[in-house]
């Protein structure tokens, strides 16, 4: 089961689909370092002794802006691997190193599009990887993860549309009020809560969609499409010439389904003996997810490099859309401090409820979960300092 939409290289290339857990990508560089003395409390910068060597972050897709506050941690001095979709290097934070390495694996076509859940228990030198809040309730009973800190609090999962075409078109509410078909993709649940809340009908969901623009543009923007709020807008009017023009949305999230997406999380069963390096890791998260909010410009040219030389056949971006990805993060507060002024917590009322919309759906496809799963078995906000967040006016 692929765990994220599939989007296209510009230019118009189709994305295959690709369903069903795959073999895992081999791991990253060998051999750690040897431990260091193990770094006091007194030392929030220090890892060494503390967290594994190299810490290990697999990703969902291949390098790009939305996952920029896990490549901010990369410092100078860093080795590509192209063969293995990876970069290591020193871990660094607000210029500080902190006596380890970080691993980014890139995820999607590079782990042959496993879930992240299977690739992570497959292999245990990953420390953390990105899991929906959706994803940790489905995998749960068989691959336990629990998220430690979320760098986005909004998904910037989208319903988008042709504004020139459907004027009056304001939500997915409106949408809903006609028969015009929604195209989205298979596996995907989100789908069925608009049509359980009434927003969508179920005669119009096509599951149908692969990554590519081709079907929405050669409809003449009649029909609406699933998307990315951070891409896709810059992608069809920019990048795609055979529309170029722009295109409205509205966010899933605006709509009740307020899941937490592209999360780093660890296995269930790891976390008490990952509770020491978690402390000292999560808050520099943290600060990694603001330091790059604010100055995103070294890491972007990093994005868009390890995206040159991976060399992959269905993925492309552009420092454009990695700049334009970053300030459509600023202004839909996808990136942000949430309702309070702490920035990567888990508001854990939002995960329960997400927890009992998923219920229904996955009892629906033979999938049940456990009568007594709650929000904390699947989001914890232990290891989060509160002090830290973005500044507000």
């Amino acid at each position: 089961m692929r765990v994220r939409r599939l989007r296209l290289i510009a230019g118009g290339l189709v994305l295959a689909l690709a369903l069903g857990a795959c073999g895992l990508v081999p791991g990253g560089d060998s051999g750690a370092a040897a431990p260091a003395a193990p770094a006091g409390d007194g030392e929030p910068f220090q890892l060494a002794g503390v967290c594994p060597n190299p810490i290990v972050i697999q990703t969902d897709w291949m390098p790009e802006s939305e996952y920029g506050a896990s490549y901010n941690l990369v410092g100078d001095g860093y080795r590509v691997n192209a063969e293995r979709n990876l970069v290591r290097g020193p871990l660094v934070v607000e210029g500080r190193e902190t006596g380890v390495d970080v691993e980014v694996r890139s995820g999607g076509p590079a782990i042959e599009f496993a879930t992240i859940a299977s690739v992570m228990y497959e292999d245990p030198s990953i420390t953390l990887g990105f899991i929906n809040t959706e994803q940790a309730a489905q995998f749960h009973a068989k691959e336990p993860t629990i998220s430690v800190v979320a760098p986005m609090d909004i998904s910037p999962g989208v319903i988008m549309w042709d504004p020139a075409t459907h004027p009056d078109w304001n939500t997915m509410v409106d949408i809903g009020q006609t028969d015009s078909k929604v195209l989205v993709t298979k596996d995907d649940i989100f789908p069925e809560y608009l049509v359980g809340s009434g927003i969508l009908r179920e005669s119009q969901l096509l599951p149908e969609y692969d990554g590519s623009p081709d079907r929405f543009i050669n409809s003449g923007g009649e029909i609406a499409q699933g998307g990315f709020a951070t891409a896709e807008p810059y992608l069809y009017q920019n990048e795609l010439p055979n529309w170029g023009k722009p295109i409205a949305f509205q966010l899933i999230h605006d709509t009740g389904f307020e899941s937490y997406t592209q999360t780093l999380a660890v296995r269930a069963g790891d976390k008490d003996k990952l509770a020491p390096c978690l402390r000292k890791l999560v808050p520099l998260v943290q600060r990694s997810i603001v330091d790059y909010s604010q100055q995103p410009q070294r890491t972007n040219r990093l994005i868009v490099k390890l995206v040159t030389d991976y060399q992959s056949e269905i993925w492309s971006y552009s420092a454009d859309m990695a700049e334009f990805s970053v300030g459509q993060q600023r202004r839909l507060g996808i990136v942000g401090n949430g309702p309070d002024q702490t920035i990567g917590n888990f508001d854990m009322g939002r995960v329960a409820s997400v927890l009992e919309i998923v219920r229904p759906i996955l009892a629906g496809r033979r999938q049940p979960l456990k009568a007594d799963l709650r929000a904390e078995d699947l989001a914890t906000n232990e290891f989060i300092d509160p002090r830290i967040g973005l500044p507000t006016a």
